[in-house]
């Protein structure tokens, strides 16, 4: 369907007379009248009823004009962001995230991007790691914090720091005590688990902690955040295991204890899809970049 037609269609809509749409839209009659003709054979369905005295919208072409009129309008918008976003006036960023990243280098990599290009709004999509995954191989998300070692290599990442694991404890928890842990520390303990289907890397790397350890964790519940296994923690629900990042949500009813086996970390990445960039992506990979550095 040629977007020059609905445009016809609609001014035509309008004015209820060809003359003055054809005038309006600085063409003669006959090429209108076939744009109309066109249309309505493409849709299978009369717009107008015309004569020699009037031209009137019929019942399909009342409803087809509502439509049109959207399309219209989304495609002047499209039009008018893109001029902008070329002039550098501003722009839009599709940010995946899973939670834990609220309380890791997200709040200062969005601050010196703004500080960068206050004109570019960055959306932030909170979403599980796998799914950012899709979303940037198809061009849903223009970048993603994502909780894993490695992404697919359609993909590009920098790594941002690991975060070092520790026991999430109830309170009243005998080991919430101690200063610091180690895994065998854990073994007769019950565990609320990441959710393998929601972040395969997740629960792989909690399990690969154990099993270096040689303990092989007993799980009563399954959850889908890390925020989330904390709650549960919070409420009686066993133990976990979560990055320390976590410990500055603040949640009551628990203790985290940091754990002192080698090994025991949560890695994380920025990733994006060079296929979809976006103005302002450079820059947002750049800030990111900044806060790999350890001393940051």
């Amino acid at each position: 369907m040629k977007t020059h037609y609905l445009r016809y269609f609609a001014v035509l809509a309008e004015e209820l007379h060809f003359g003055r749409a054809a005038e309006r839209l600085s063409i003669t009659q006959p090429p209108l009248s076939s744009a109309i003709r066109a249309l309505e054979e493409e849709i299978d369905a009369r717009l107008f009823d015309r004569n020699s005295k009037q031209v009137q919208l019929t019942p399909a072409g009342a409803a087809f004009l509502v439509e049109v009129q959207i399309i219209l309008e989304r495609i002047a918008r499209a039009k008018d962001t893109a001029r902008a976003v070329a002039s550098g006036k501003r722009g839009r960023l599709d940010a995946g995230v899973t939670g834990s990243f609220f309380y890791r280098e997200l709040p200062k990599i969005l601050a010196a991007f703004d500080e960068r290009m206050p004109n570019t709004e960055v959306i932030l999509h909170e979403t599980g790691s796998a799914e950012q995954v899709e979303a940037l191989l198809h061009g849903e998300l223009h970048v993603g914090f994502i909780n894993a070692a490695t992404v697919p290599p359609q993909l590009k990442s920098i790594p941002l720091r690991a975060d070092k694991f520790a026991v999430c404890l109830p309170e009243s928890h005998a080991l919430g005590r101690r200063k610091s842990l180690r895994i065998a520390d854990l073994e007769n303990e019950h565990f609320v688990m990441f959710d393998r289907e929601v972040a395969p890397a997740n629960y792989d790397n909690v399990i690969a902690t154990f099993s270096r350890a040689g303990v092989h964790p007993r799980t009563r519940h399954a959850a889908r955040t890390w925020l989330s296994i904390v709650a549960m923690v919070a409420n009686g629900f066993h133990i976990g295991l979560v990055p320390e990042s976590i410990a500055r949500c603040g949640m009551r009813g628990v203790r985290f204890v940091p754990l002192v086996d080698a090994g025991a970390i949560s890695p994380a990445l920025i990733a994006w899809n060079p296929s979809y960039g976006s103005p302002g992506l450079d820059t947002f990979v750049e800030c990111a970049r900044r806060h790999t550095d350890p001393d940051s």
